[in-house]
């Protein structure tokens, strides 16, 4: 099965992502016009890394999105549910700590790390809410957590086109691109279900975060929540 429901069984949606490695990088790419590249370097200065922290990049993929905390000086801890996304990482950058791990139930002890991310793997999680707590348990008090995800474009004309977008254009451009395209049209559909952002802040406080705020980019295509533990 390469295309998993909307009620994310794990397993489903862990054979899709396996099914997109080889090319996810670059399907992601494509499919965002090459802003991928600019929300992770805000991602990076978000996150602020200092030489010597201890990262968890949660949902890390193949570790692209990794590689830059280890080369501001933290350590970083790669983790993902994906065993083929972790292979392909691997082998690639097999200098990176790639960890399998589950965000309900990661292999850390409590208060582990300085800071923790996860970029666009939050919505992919089958309890995003027990997904927060749990990152909440493994980071340090007073450390600080960063949620790079998918939301809802603030202006209302450009969003209905961005949905549009989303659910006609998307699917056949992942069809050209990706290894795995009909995986693509389940990524559609979690992005338009998602909560907005004003949501997924309320959705941090309820699992133990403090403060949370968020930056829109691109017009709040996507958004950069933030809070303390």
């Amino acid at each position: 099965m390469t295309r998993a429901d909307l009620d994310k069984q794990p397993g489903e949606v862990r054979r899709m992502f396996d099914a997109v490695a080889k090319r996810y990088d670059v399907t992601n790419d494509v499919l965002s016009l090459g802003q991928d590249r600019r929300w992770r370097r805000e991602v990076i200065k978000a996150v602020d890394p200092k030489p010597g922290e201890i990262v968890l990049d949660l949902a890390a993929g193949t570790g692209t999105s990794s590689q830059p905390f280890l080369d501001a000086g933290a350590e970083v801890v790669p983790t993902d549910f994906s065993i083929g996304m972790l292979q392909v990482g691997k082998e690639a950058k097999p200098h990176l700590p790639f960890t399998a791990g589950d965000g309900t139930r990661l292999p850390y002890r409590d208060g582990t790390f300085d800071a923790v991310t996860i970029s666009f793997g939050l919505r992919n999680i089958v309890d995003p809410e027990a997904g927060l707590r749990e990152l909440r348990r493994v980071t340090r008090p007073g450390g600080r957590i960063v949620v790079c995800e998918f939301s809802h474009p603030t202006w209302k004309p450009f969003r209905t086109v961005y949905v549009e977008y989303l659910m006609k254009a998307l699917p056949p451009v992942a069809r050209a691109v990706s290894s795995s395209p009909d995986a693509y049209v389940y990524l559609a559909e979690s992005i338009r279900a998602w909560p907005d952002q004003a949501g997924l802040a309320a959705m941090l406080s309820s699992a133990g975060w403090q403060t949370p705020t968020w930056t829109n980019l691109s017009g709040g295509i996507v958004a950069l929540h933030h809070a303390t533990a």
